[in-house]
């Protein structure tokens, strides 16, 4: 019993290290970031290039840095869906933190780090979806579709990225489909 309460304190104390660590890193991305960028920039970051949900990001006070960080969020998300982070699926969030310009050393790289070496907790999905929701709540259809397509597809990737038995097979499991499903609705109102 005695080593039971042990595994408890331990696996707390781990949370509250990340929780105050991953806090330090989103404080010092959000002061990075203050000029929102321009839309090349910010097209270079997200992979969209309709001028007019870029215009609307811009608007919303969306840079490149704080785009890269609101995308990237899924993918992690995503990657963790099973319990465990296979190489593949790290590399597949990598590779899309490099597609979004985050390079090793800037803060919004820093945190996936950290994100990658400890799965986050459940509010990260709640807090992206809440963000997410609240930027296309105004947003015109064909902006939320064009903005979904670019962060399910992402994530769609990475779930794919480790799937399968010997690559072959159903890539996809269902509680990675059961999460895109989710990441797809918050982008339908």
């Amino acid at each position: 019993m005695s080593e039971r309460i042990f595994e408890d304190r331990r696996a707390a104390l781990e949370e509250a290290f990340f929780a105050r660590h991953n806090e330090a890193l989103l404080r010092q991305l959000r002061e990075s970031d203050p000029a929102q960028g321009t839309h090349a920039a910010l097209a270079a970051a997200s992979g969209i290039n309709d001028a007019a949900v870029l215009e609307r990001l811009a608007g919303l006070g969306i840079g490149a840095q704080t785009f890269a960080a609101f995308a990237l969020a899924p993918l992690v998300v995503v990657a963790w869906a099973d319990g465990t982070l296979s190489s593949e699926e790290r590399s597949a969030v990598l590779s899309g933190a490099h597609k979004a310009g985050l390079k090793a050393g800037d803060v919004g790289h820093k945190l996936l780090e950290q994100w990658l070496a400890q799965p986050p907790g459940p509010g990260l999905l709640a807090a992206w979806k809440a963000y997410a929701h609240a930027l296309v709540a105004d947003m015109p259809l064909d902006q939320r579709h064009a903005l979904r397509d670019v962060v399910v597809g992402q994530a769609e990737a990475v779930a794919d990225a480790a799937g399968g038995f010997l690559g072959l097979g159903n890539r996809v499991s269902a509680v990675e489909r059961k999460l895109l499903g989710e990441l797809a609705a918050v982008f339908e109102g």
